[in-house]
């Protein structure tokens, strides 16, 4: 193999994978005066097949498939996929091909949410690992992502990455070498992008930084916001991108908050220039610069210019109501009163004040509406000291759920505290806030919590319909409450678990992974679970038992189930809210039908613009500052039509209407599907594509006895691997089959996978394990009375008119990379010709050797002897295979001379796919070169014979 000095020697064992390479230090062989020379290196040469090694055609299917499935490192320009355990879609190579023609990559991902931008990223980064382009890689995110990232890179990457954050860096500091940061000595790290960015931690990281960086999330990470979090987390990735050759992929679905400058302050990582630009008026010439580096796909762009298949489910958006009981109406109608009088009463106090007073106004509305556990943990509170103007600063990521990080889903105490410190009638407010507990204490866990009822009713009628659903809450408060009723009420139906912020990271994490994907299953979590977290795998449904007040988590919660990887073909989003609750109406009225709206029109989700201050003016001039009206039932009809939310709706459309531009200029259509596909079967071509790994799998395991039948479900294959079935197995093979409970193993070859089925891809550890034992069996058991599979057929079949002989051929590359180190390329090469190879043999096309080789039928069974002759005699015309010099194999024979000339006639077919997609960065081309290593190894042949009519 290439070592990267002259000191050492890499060596792989001919049957192995990347993992089993061993490093010999040249001074300890003795080859340049050492002291261990019975451990020198000698040549050795692969073993030729002999005539003793005939069988069938299916051996020589089975062979030629378990050795394209064994290969890690394929010859075409795609070397990633050799490697990854997933099977990705066509769209998701864009942004790979996009990073292959920058140098250095720096690139913003901004498809829209549950497209699957962690995979897209980490093709990059494993392409580029693969390459030997990089060494070592760092993916920053929040820290809530750390362990959803690291076992994504586990499996679906096959990548072991270490977690640094405050719990984990001490253990990492002692596995590190002495002398040495852990940011140099680990190669794949997961970051929490809070922890790298203190100044304890920052100058290291950037000291020590891996020359890949992924930034996820990255939207809460502007340099315009005014939060101390987001201003330290842009510092920290500004100081990243200042190194002009370092690699940075930005990741986002929401690129754009609506505030200019916030989005320059991204796009000036990619380029410097990039920040001085107006993103509304780009000129031809920026346009086709900024679009190298930014890439923005709607779903709608995906279904219709990409993907010829569904991608992705089919979301069911439905709105279920409910009637506020009596009791349930005079708690809002007294609360509403009392939030109306402290907001009015407070129009002459200073700016300060006066904003205090709306967000507790705000939030005690929208605790009273959420639950009466909310309600009783808002009402009972005390009121505070005054606060400082800085400190009331934060008061909006109470009321409303954040944009740009988690949302505090606590109830809102500070808040209500700071506005109990604003009012001068303390004993009389003390009074109406225990009345109003009183009545919230009289709804808790009663038929008059009607919301509650209503609720329980919809879970029952999802479970029923076969959906797992997610119920979205705003509080803890809530969300316990609402998980306590649902497990008493479903009892034994199905499970019921509740996540919160109060827990952390691991507990989350372990609540999830605890939940049993065969039962039916509910779901209470608040929004500390909303951003960025998978929950396609074992939730189908989501109701929003509270609607959020800020758009942008609406998308953000449903993509958690409505999303890439989703194994149902449809899910189901719920909009939840009372027919005559006015809370609930102004949302609907002033956010969320105008978010659905523009939903509609462009096909995907524009984010609220200015975020939560227009928010507020719009909500609070809705709700309080302006009369509303009770109507002849006693419900409150708010004025909607008011100057502040009109003015509201017209920015958001005018945003949206740029950002249907944007994304129109930014969806990368110059690149056409039929490009991208081109080098993905190319690379099928070399490891095999999912048909092949279906049709290896089938065939191998009818060969060892592994019972896989069809399932009642299409592209469904049940394998049965009770005790019984699996006894006479192999036990290499063995150990690599799953243990489920029934002894029942659903697997699937389609992605996305049908529900309740395991995917299976080339790098499944079944599939590798099943290849490899094979390949190994072949060349190595000495019983050829014994062998699953063979080196050598004969068949006698109608699909050929004369003798015909195919080689399978592994072929090593030796890939010359300008700047970089040489990297060792591999392939499976089927050669075939007409006759046993003597003088000038007639060639057929490559295709048509597949095609014989993959659809020949056996029509008759020449005897044994017969089959040993042809054999020996193609073997025999075949010539010295060995030759000494290596470099000189093939020259003076003339079989071998025509296989010679064909294997560099495909190294020169190689180099070129090579260049073309890399043809953007004229540097990295100049002196790429794929040259083929002599001899190759001659894995097996296969001699079709003609029958004879008669």
């Amino acid at each position: 193999m290439p070592a990267d000095t002259d000191e050492t020697i890499v060596l792989r064992p001919l049957t192995g994978t990347p993992e089993d390479v061993v490093y010999l230090h040249r001074e300890l062989m003795g080859l340049v005066g050492g002291t261990l020379p019975f451990e020198r290196v000698t040549p050795a040469s692969f073993p030729l097949p002999t005539a003793e090694d005939v069988s069938d055609a299916t051996s020589a299917r089975l062979l030629w498939q378990a050795a394209r499935l064994t290969l890690r490192e394929g010859a075409t320009p795609l070397r990633s996929l050799g490697r990854i355990s997933i099977r990705p879609r066509t769209y998701q190579f864009v942004p790979l091909l996009m990073a292959l023609r920058l140098d250095p990559v720096r690139l913003f991902i901004a498809d829209d949410v549950g497209v699957g931008k962690t995979i897209e990223a980490l093709l990059i980064a494993r392409e580029l690992l693969d390459r030997g382009e990089i060494r070592r890689f760092c993916i920053l995110c929040p820290p809530y992502l750390c362990e959803q990232w690291a076992k994504e890179l586990a499996e679906k990457f096959n990548l072991e990455a270490v977690v640094i954050r405050s719990g984990t860096v001490g253990q990492l500091e002692r596995q590190t070498p002495v002398g040495r940061s852990l940011y140099e000595h680990f190669p794949v790290q997961v970051a929490s992008i809070d922890f790298i960015k203190t100044e304890r931690n920052r100058n290291q990281f950037l000291q020590f930084c891996p020359e890949l960086v992924i930034a996820d999330e990255v939207h809460g990470a502007t340099a315009a916001h005014p939060g101390r979090n987001q201003q330290e987390r842009h510092a920290l990735l500004k100081a990243i991108a200042q190194k002009p050759d370092r690699h940075l992929i930005l990741l986002t679905a929401t690129p754009h908050s609506g505030i200019e400058d916030a989005f320059r302050s991204l796009l000036e990582l990619l380029r410097p220039e990039f920040g001085a630009w107006d993103p509304q008026a780009l000129n031809e010439d920026q346009r086709i610069k900024l679009a190298r580096h930014f890439v923005q796909r709607t779903r709608r762009d995906i279904a219709q210019t990409w993907e010829e298949t569904a991608c992705f489910p089919t979301r069911e958006s439905v709105d279920e109501t409910y009637t506020l009981s009596e009791r349930n109406r005079e708690l809002f109608e007294r609360t509403y009163a009392f939030c109306s009088e402290i907001v009015r009463t407070g129009e002459h106090l200073e700016k300060r004040q006066r904003r205090v007073r709306y967000w507790g106004a705000l939030a005690l509305l929208r605790c009273v509406m959420s639950s009466p556990a909310a309600a009783l943990a808002a009402l009972t509170h005390r009121a505070g000291a005054p606060l400082a103007e800085e400190e009331t600063e934060e008061f909006g990521h109470l009321v409303f759920e954040s944009a740009e990080g988690r949302t505090d889903d606590e109830s809102p105490t500070l808040a209500l505290e700071a506005t109990g410190a604003t009012l001068q009638e303390q004993e009389a407010d003390r009074r109406k806030l225990r009345e109003l507990a009183q009545l919230a204490n009289k709804l808790y866990g009663t038929d008059d919590d009607t919301k509650l009822k209503r609720a329980i009713k919809i879970v029952r009628d999802l479970l029923k319909e076969g959906f797992h659903p997610i119920l979205w809450c705003r509080y803890v408060a809530t969300a316990e409450y609402l998980a306590d009723h649902l497990r008493q009420s479903l009892e034994t139906t199905a499970q019921v678990v509740w996540v919160t912020g109060r827990m952390g990271d691991d507990e989350r994490e372990a609540k999830i992974a605890e939940i049993e994907p065969n039962r039916p299953r509910v779901l209470v979590a608040t929004d500390c679970l909303s951003e960025g977290v998978n929950l396609q795998e074992k939730f189908t449904a989501v109701v929003h038992y509270d609607l959020p007040w800020n758009p942008n988590r609406l998308e953000q919660r449903e993509g958690r189930v409505d999303r890439y990887g989703q194994k149902a073909g449809r899910v189901r989003v719920i909009r939840f809210f009372g027919r005559d609750n006015p809370i609930d109406g102004v949302v609907l009225e002033v956010l969320l039908n105008k978010a659905r709206e523009i939903h509609r029109a462009l096909g995907t989700h524009v984010p609220v613009p200015e975020a939560s201050e227009s928010v507020t003016q719009a909500v609070l001039e809705a709700l309080f500052l302006r009369r509303g009206r009770w109507s002849a039932e006693r419900q409150l009809v708010l004025d909607l039509g008011v100057p502040e939310v009109e003015e509201f709706h017209r920015q958001w459309q005018q945003y949206a209407e740029r950002e249907q531009i944007n994304r129109t200029r930014f969806a990368q259509r110059a690149l056409k599907p039929e490009e991208v596909q081109r080098e993905v079967e190319a690379t099928d071509a070399v490891l095999g594509d999912p048909t092949a790994v279906r049709e290896f799998l089938l065939a191998a395991a009818e060969r060892i006895g592994l019972p896989v039948s069809p399932d009642n479900r299409p592209g469904v294959f049940r394998a049965s691997i009770t005790p019984e079935a699996t006894r006479t197995l192999p036990e290499l093979v063995k150990l690599a089959l799953p243990s489920p409970k029934d002894g029942r193993w659903l697997i699937s070859f389609d992605s996305p996978t049908p529900e309740g089925a395991e995917y299976i891809g080339r790098n499944h550890r079944f599939v590798a394990t099943l290849a490899r034992y094979l390949f190994e069996a072949a060349l190595n058991d000495p019983s050829p009375n014994s062998r699953v599979v063979s080196r050598c057929g004969v068949l006698r079949t109608r699909a050929v008119t004369k003798l015909t002989t195919i080689l399978l051929l592994r072929i090593r590359y030796l890939v010359e990379q300008p700047a970089a180190r040489s990297l060792l390329s591999e392939e499976v090469l089927v050669l075939a010709y007409v006759g046993l190879g003597g003088s000038n043999p007639q060639w057929l096309e490559t295709g048509d050797a597949l095609r014989l080789l993959a659809e020949a039928q056996p029509d008759d069974n020449p005897p044994l002897a017969e089959k040993q002759e042809l054999i020996r005699r193609v073997l025999s015309n075949l010539g010295d295979w060995h030759r000494d010099p290596p470099e000189a194999w093939g020259t003076g024979h003339l079989l071998q001379q025509a296989i010679r000339d064909r294997i560099v006639r495909r190294a020169d077919e190689l180099t070129a796919a090579h260049k073309r997609v890399r043809q953007a960065v004229a540097l990295q081309v100049r002196g790429l070169a794929v040259k083929p290593q002599f001899p190759p190894d001659l894995l097996g042949l296969l001699v079709l014979q003609p029958v004879v009519s008669r």
